[in-house]
């Protein structure tokens, strides 16, 4: 290994500016970090329990919701390329929060991340358990099977076998990643491809049970019945694109971190989309619109439409389709765990953590403990949520909506206010420095504060209510809250850190021009 690879001490006090970790540098090219871009959003996964709902809110026009939603993730995603071109540090939205904000609002940044990313590895590997069992079921025609999922001891045991390879994965190097996640996120864009393509050409050749037309209408976002459709929209956008900004977290250990994280991500929001369109269009062509029996818009298929729509599509090789889900769960549970443990290592490296969190380790030249940790938190979180009620579960995912709307948020009016200095320097840094992440934070500050009050009746979500107030809003509001108390005491224990010492704040960016 050469001298840039090796591990490094974290930050004393001395040096305030970015600064290496012991990562492996140049692992990572724009294909390996798109493809575990893809695979952090789980397309598979995130479509089948998601377009159901849509369809039955806006109809046909699930195209234009899907652009219209996709647009603050693809303003929000400027403002990070920007930043990373900046500043390519392994705690993304921490590290910019503070140079941008100071180190209190960007510890909190750095936190959403963190809690954003626990909720969806416990509740990715609750998924992967489900579809486990499912496949077997299909393969074997006993379907009593997939009811075993649902037995609570079983369900966890299973759930923690998950979290454990995955972990495994994660630990070692960026290569055993890559060659991982290749073959799970190719498999699964293939079986999608060709479940779209099937349901298109027996659409037209008549052979679908509500054969539906395609018209280039379904793209016209003035066509979307209501102004809550088009909210809908929007908050379909945090669940569906999430986890794009995973590729921005390896930029130390991409082959150009100035470069290719920002391309990387362009790259997998804009395939992701893509997909999304054609899937989309391929099943409101095979199966319509209606409430029918296989009809998008009937509730008892929409948490899982994939699996209702497999067998009248791909007959004997519907199979595929559960096992194409199950490896975007599992794929997507080992890629999602990356983002965490940098950001916790980066946390670590600067002093706003206890300096284990920066242990990076000395074989592999990841970040070992923090990985652990990750893993083990959400391991803890999902077993006891599951046990405890799947009431206290489901209004948890639900509130993730809030985390990602606040970091995601906080980190595009990051990039607006570092490079206050530069807005009019060019055409290219009022657009790419300010307006764009501009908007796309604003967009995301009026769902996170929509969302704030929408979760306060006991009927969104669960039905569950504490003192009167809807369980979704508690549990969002107390995570935060968590991370609130944690800093404080994080502020009293590691002072320096939160007084600059460690981690400047509004350091002057470089004037080269791009």
């Amino acid at each position: 290994m050469s001298n840039s690879n090796r591990a490094t001490e974290p930050v004393s006090g001395v040096t305030t500016g970015i600064s290496q970790k012991g990562l492996s540098a140049g692992a990572v090219g724009v294909l390996g970090a798109v493809v575990i871009g893809v695979s952090t959003i789980a397309p598979a996964y995130t479509l089948t329990a998601s377009l159901g709902p849509t369809v039955a809110v806006v109809g046909t026009q699930v195209p234009a919701i899907i652009l219209v939603g996709f647009i603050p993730m693809l303003l929000t995603a400027f403002g990070y390329r920007e930043l990373n071109r900046e500043m390519p540090d392994s705690g993304t939205s921490f590290t910019w929060g503070v140079r941008a904000f100071g180190p209190w609002i960007g510890w909190m940044t750095g936190w959403g991340l963190i809690a954003a990313t626990v909720i969806v590895l416990s509740n990715l590997a609750g998924i992967a358990v489900e579809f486990l069992f499912l496949l077997i079921a299909q393969l074997s025609g006993n379907p009593d099977i997939a009811d075993l999922a649902f037995n609570p001891f079983i369900n966890v045991v299973v759930c923690l076998l998950f979290m454990l390879g995955a972990t495994l994965v994660s630990y070692r190097d960026m290569q055993t990643t890559q060659k991982f996640q290749y073959i799970l996120v190719g498999f699964q864009v293939l079986v999608l491809v060709v479940f779209s393509v099937v349901a298109i050409v027996k659409a037209v050749d008549g052979e679908a049970p509500d054969p539906t037309a395609f018209s280039w209408s379904w793209f016209n976002p003035f066509e979307v019945p209501t102004f809550s459709a088009f909210a809908a929209g929007l908050s379909l956008s945090i669940f569906i694109f999430w986890g794009w900004d995973v590729v921005l977290t390896m930029n130390e250990e991409t082959k150009d971190p100035a470069k290719t994280p920002g391309r990387a991500a362009m790259v997998t929001v804009f395939v992701v989309v893509s997909l999304y369109l054609l899937l989309a269009i391929g099943l409101i062509m095979f199966a319509g619109v209606g409430d029918g029996e296989l009809g998008l818009a009937n509730e008892d298929i929409s948490a899982n439409v994939f699996f209702a729509l497999s067998d009248p599509i791909l007959g004997p090789l519907a199979f595929l389709v559960s096992l194409a889900v199950l490896s975007s769960s599992a794929a997507s549970l080992q890629s999602t765990a990356v983002g965490p443990a940098r950001t916790l290592l980066a946390m670590g490296h600067y002093g706003a953590l206890p300096k284990k969190f920066a242990r990076v380790s000395p074989r592999f030249f990841t970040p070992g403990y923090s990985t652990i940790v990750s893993a083990v938190v959400a391991s803890v979180f999902y077993a006891v949520m599951r046990l405890v009620s799947e009431n206290v579960l489901t209004d948890t995912i639900l509130s993730l909506g809030m985390m990602i709307c606040f970091y995601y948020g906080l980190t595009a009016f990051a990039c607006v206010w570092y490079f206050r200095r530069q807005w009019f320097d060019s055409a290219r840094s009022f657009f790419f420095t300010f307006l764009f992440p501009l908007v796309g934070g604003a967009i995301l500050a009026v769902l996170f504060v929509t969302t704030l009050i929408d979760s306060m009746d006991p009927a969104y979500g669960s039905g569950s209510s504490v003192g009167g107030v809807g369980l979704v809003f508690v549990l969002g509001v107390g995570i935060i809250g968590i991370g609130i108390v944690i800093m404080i005491w994080q502020a009293i224990k590691r002072p320096a850190f939160f007084r600059g010492e460690t981690l400047t704040a509004d350091a002057p960016p470089s004037l080269r021009r791009r």
